[in-house]
């Protein structure tokens, strides 16, 4: 098996992450670092679809106009439907229905040929950001594969899946939507604003001055209110956080009765949610009839210096009937606008942590002529190898060691002492700062990447599986291999017993979690998968601590079988598992402090012997 056997199932994040959570629309957006360089990347990644975009701006303004210009015709309408009935009045004459139904035809028509043009730009927006998302879904995917392992040492899973998942959504939602109301704002914006200046100029005045008292009152409501869905966010998180650390340990605190305790500290965090929510939603609620109050105060300004207009014969009443419906309009899009800013903040912020993501350094392949795997034995040699996952701290100290091909090597030692790091170092996941790690003489860095882990066949503690069939899953370290071979790694691996007396035997489905199969099977059936790839070089970390005593000497005598021919290590705490290696390498801090078989380490009576006494004294102990 190759090196996927080391990386766990990640946990799936349910609403959390960066953009997860908290009520739409009014969470505080987060900002980006580099706005002005993330935006220019993400015009780069339009400009390949630029012919699309220039038909949606083209569409979007269409769709403006002929959705401004309706009101100023349907005034024309008013004023021929108030002509006619004063005429009527007057004696004078009638209504002229011809001519009204024609202008009624006509704004008809322009609300169609706007909601035309609305969809179409709609449609073509949609398809260009899910092209853009599906391309930088694929590229995070490639991506992941390409990243050093010590880039997931700094991140948690979390991060990372709310990358692909939280950030790649909002930029998606954040292109769709954005980039098209942006241009329907603006537009609305300057045709009202044209529209209302052709019918009055001093009336459009009149509405303006509204303006600062609307901005003077949202900036206030909106600065009393930040503070509370800030903490209202940081409580859901939370209130989330217990609820998922009590249910996930829901066994634990039944068996010690402290269910009480447990909604005593759900109800305070609950308590804070509920004051915080309240009290931004209660300011955010105010914005609404606040602003209505002011813009129907701005309604009756208007109204009066209309009908005063009016009277002197300087406008007509269809005119009035538009303007007030333009003055309506006119908010709306200042609205939209400062909605829309607080969506673009979050985009751009998505954006930049993939973009980041997408422009990490890269494992890459610098060996022009690489060394060929084929025909190597397992000779392998540490030779003074040094090593820190930070520079400045060394943690691994002059290294030495010689392995013969097909010997069984145990390392042992204390939690900390460096066991697994020489694994990663073995399997390049990282590069020793000084020294050099030799295959059949031949340096591990002259060697491809992916062609050194396919020599070697991990078992860990932690089980990995995936949602299929058994079948599949141990056919996982080499997908050719025919049913025959896989049910022989089975038996080899004593799973094959277990697996027929399942309903559909090799065809039954593990599930997502894992969770309908025993810890025990699991691991037997990772032992499998190792069987199957036939590897030259076997890793096992503590592969046998989650099975029960019988299966484990079952198991054992399994490893034994597969270890023959074959170069291994073995990691292990229970130094009982490793009486039979060949060599047992006893490290601390990094260092081999001791090394020879089982008998000659505890007849030196040294590190080792501490080590392996101890755990027979806590096993008496534990007995008596």
């Amino acid at each position: 098996m190759s090196n996927n056997e080391t990386t766990k199932k990640p946990p799936v994040m349910k609403g959390k992450g960066p953009m997860g959570g908290g009520p739409k629309g009014h969470a505080p957006a987060e900002k980006a670092k580099d706005i002005k360089g993330t935006a220019k990347k993400l015009a780069e990644i339009l400009s390949k679809y630029k012919i699309a975009v220039i038909i949606v701006i083209i569409f979007a303004i269409g769709s403006t106009i002929f959705s401004i210009v309706g009101p100023k015709i349907l005034g024309n309408a008013t004023t021929e439907i108030y002509t006619g009935l004063m005429n009527k009045i007057n004696g004078t004459g009638g209504m002229d229905f011809t001519k009204i139904g024609q202008i009624i035809l006509w704004v008809i028509g322009l609300y169609v040929t706007s909601a035309l043009f609305n969809l179409i730009q709609s449609y073509i927006m949609a398809g260009v950001s899910l092209k853009i998302t599906y391309k930088i879904r694929n590229d995070l995917i490639h991506k992941i594969n390409k990243l050093p392992m010590k880039y997931f040492d700094k991140k948690t899973h979390g991060e990372v899946l709310s990358i692909i998942t939280n950030d790649v959504d909002t930029l998606s939602m954040g292109l769709s939507q954005s980039i098209t109301q942006i241009i329907t704002s603006i537009c609305t914006i300057i045709g009202i604003l044209v529209m209302m200046f052709s019918i009055s100029w001093e009336m459009t005045i009149v509405s303006l001055l509204i303006l600062p008292v609307s901005a003077g009152i949202l900036k206030k409501v909106i600065g009393r209110s930040q503070k509370y869905f800030v903490r209202q966010q940081e409580y859901l998180g939370h209130v989330n956080g217990q609820v998922e650390e009590v249910y996930s340990g829901h066994n634990i605190v039944k068996v010690f009765g402290r269910e009480k305790e447990a909604i005593k500290e759900f109800k305070k965090e609950n308590d804070e949610l509920y004051k915080s929510g309240w009290r931004s939603q209660f300011l955010s609620g105010l914005m609404h009839p606040l602003m209505n109050f002011v813009g129907n105060v701005g309604y009756v300004a208007v109204a009066i210096l209309g009908g005063y207009f009016a009277v002197k014969g300087r406008i007509t009443v269809g005119n009035i009937q538009s303007f007030i419906q333009y003055n309506k309009q006119f908010t709306q899009p200042i609205g939209q606008v400062a909605q829309i800013s607080s969506t673009i903040q979050s985009m751009i912020a998505a954006a930049e942590r993939i973009f980041e993501f997408l422009e990490e350094k890269e494992e890459v392949e610098d060996i022009e002529n690489p060394v060929s795997t084929e025909g190597l034995k397992g000779n392998i040699k540490f030779d003074h190898v040094n090593f820190g996952y930070d520079p400045e701290k060394t943690i691994i100290n002059d290294f030495n060691c010689d392995v013969k091909d097909g010997q069984k090597i145990a390392i042992v030692g204390p939690t900390g002492a460096g066991k697994t790091t020489m694994v990663k170092l073995l399997m390049r996941f990282y590069d020793v700062n000084s020294g050099a790690i030799l295959i059949d003489g031949h340096n591990i860095k002259d060697f491809k990447r992916g062609e050194l882990r396919k020599l070697f066949g991990m078992v860990l503690q932690d089980t990995w599986l995936y949602g299929g069939t058994i079948k599949d899953n141990i056919r996982y370290s080499r997908p050719e291999a025919t049913d025959s071979e896989v049910i022989e790694a089975a038996k080899a691996a004593h799973v094959h017993h277990y697996i027929k007396t399942l309903s559909k035997g090799y065809e039954a489905v593990i599930n997502e979690e894992s969770s309908n199969i025993s810890a025990g099977q699991k691991q037997l059936l990772t032992i499998a998968r190792v069987i199957l790839a036939d590897p030259k070089i076997l890793i096992l970390d503590e592969a046998t601590s989650s099975i029960d005593t019988r299966t484990e000497q079952q198991i054992q005598a399994a490893m034994d079988n597969l270890m023959k021919g074959r170069t291994s290590f073995i990691i292990a705490h229970r130094l009982s598992t490793i009486k039979n290696a060949d060599l047992i390498l006893v490290m601390d801090h990094g260092d081999i402090v001791e090394q020879g078989s089982h008998e000659e380490l505890l007849a030196k009576d040294g590190f080792y012997a501490k080590l392996y006494n101890s755990q027979f004294e806590d096993c008496n102990d534990d007995i008596e």
